[in-house]
């Protein structure tokens, strides 16, 4: 089978691997489509993000989707030629934090396409993959591409869960790559009055708009946008923080309310924060970090039609055409969300 492997910075390379056989409770599945994710990005422009590095050449790869090929011993609940989703999520279960429900806190994930441990987790960026069953959605009446989502999708339903109640909130959402767009998304799905968004790129305001945003403010030709939501000590009840940039975050304290609640999900590196202000106006400030249960619900809703994510996937490319998929996902300028075709080797 082919797939593809990152060695280091602007080196990927489609290679050659023995195709996988699945033992019982798995399942072997035929990719059709890979999303390329931020940390896709990072491992292929910078080699790595923060602290977290390549070490050896890895399989990128977690926003994924196929169809069942072969059925291991003991699989009853899935069918031969079923497309599903399958959730990068591969906690150990047995650890204090699995123990306690915090499955995204284990200390042994297995997450798809991750250097953060080593050897190195591999990823889904392959024609064959073996899953476990249980990590399988069925995606029943869903497109490939759409299936693919079902990864970030979860991402920002459990960022919502971290700023509660949403309905009839004012709520701004910082930044408009793939997760701001479905903040957007899901803000509006769960009955948000208002919704304000930003970013530094007219594409990007626009498709916010096109998905659920009220306003869209180009703040790289306003700097100053938010400061007409500031009287009376703020407007908006939630912050979904999707840049990662602290002078972002510094700029939104301003506009929201006396004991709203913000919850980052940019992961840009650290930051330095306003904690006075942010302290004065008892914000609570809410981390959000990948997620769990979150995956098949969001699995459910696409299925359901209450969330539509078909808007943000900009570009769909055949996987030999690979480099120009990655430098296409790096330009914010005309795409969102790009997929890889596992179905299609060659332009």
């Amino acid at each position: 089978m082919k797939t593809l492997v990152a060695h280091a910075a602007k080196d990927l390379r489609l290679e050659e691997r023995d195709a996988p056989a699945p033992g019982p409770g798995q399942v072997l599945i035929r990719m059709e489509a890979g999303g390329i994710c931020g940390s896709d990005l990072h491992y292929y422009n910078h080699g790595g993000f923060g602290a977290v590095r390549l070490k050896e050449p890895m399989i990128l790869g977690h926003e994924i989707a196929g169809r069942i090929e072969q059925l291991g011993d003991g699989v009853i609940d899935l069918v031969i030629g079923q497309r599903v989703a399958v959730s990068p999520s591969r906690p150990c279960l047995s650890c204090e934090y699995c123990l306690e429900g915090k499955h995204n806190h284990c200390l042994n994930m297995r997450f798809y396409g991750s250097a953060m441990p080593f050897p190195h987790i591999q990823g889904g960026f392959r024609e064959l993959l073996v899953a476990d069953a249980i990590k399988c959605a069925p995606a029943d009446g869903l497109t490939a591409g759409e299936a693919a989502m079902a990864e970030p999708l979860s991402v920002v339903l459990h960022a919502a869960k971290q700023a509660g109640d949403l309905l009839g909130k004012r709520v701004l959402v910082t930044g408009c790559g793939p997760i701001g767009l479905l903040a957007v998304i899901v803000a509006r799905a769960a009955g948000a009055a208002e919704i304000v968004a930003t970013d530094i790129t007219p594409f990007t305001i626009g498709v916010a708009q096109k998905v659920g945003a009220d306003t869209a403010h180009d703040v790289a030709k306003d700097p100053d946008a938010l400061s007409r939501y500031t009287g009376g000590k703020g407007h908006f009840d939630v912050l979904f923080e999707c840049t990662g940039v602290g002078p972002v975050v510094a700029s939104a304290i301003p506009a929201l309310r006396p004991g709203a609640t913000l919850v980052q999900l940019g992961l840009g590196g650290d930051m330095t924060l306003p904690v006075q202000a942010m302290t004065a106006k008892e914000i609570l400030f809410r981390g959000s970090f990948r997620f769990h249960a979150e995956f098949f619900t969001a699995v459910s809703m696409m299925q359901s039609g209450r969330l539509d994510v078909r808007p943000l996937i900009t570009h769909t490319q055949p996987l030999g055409d690979f480099k120009q998929a990655f430098e296409l996902a790096s330009d914010r300028s005309q795409a969102i969300k790009v997929h890889l075709d596992f179905g299609s080797v060659s332009a």
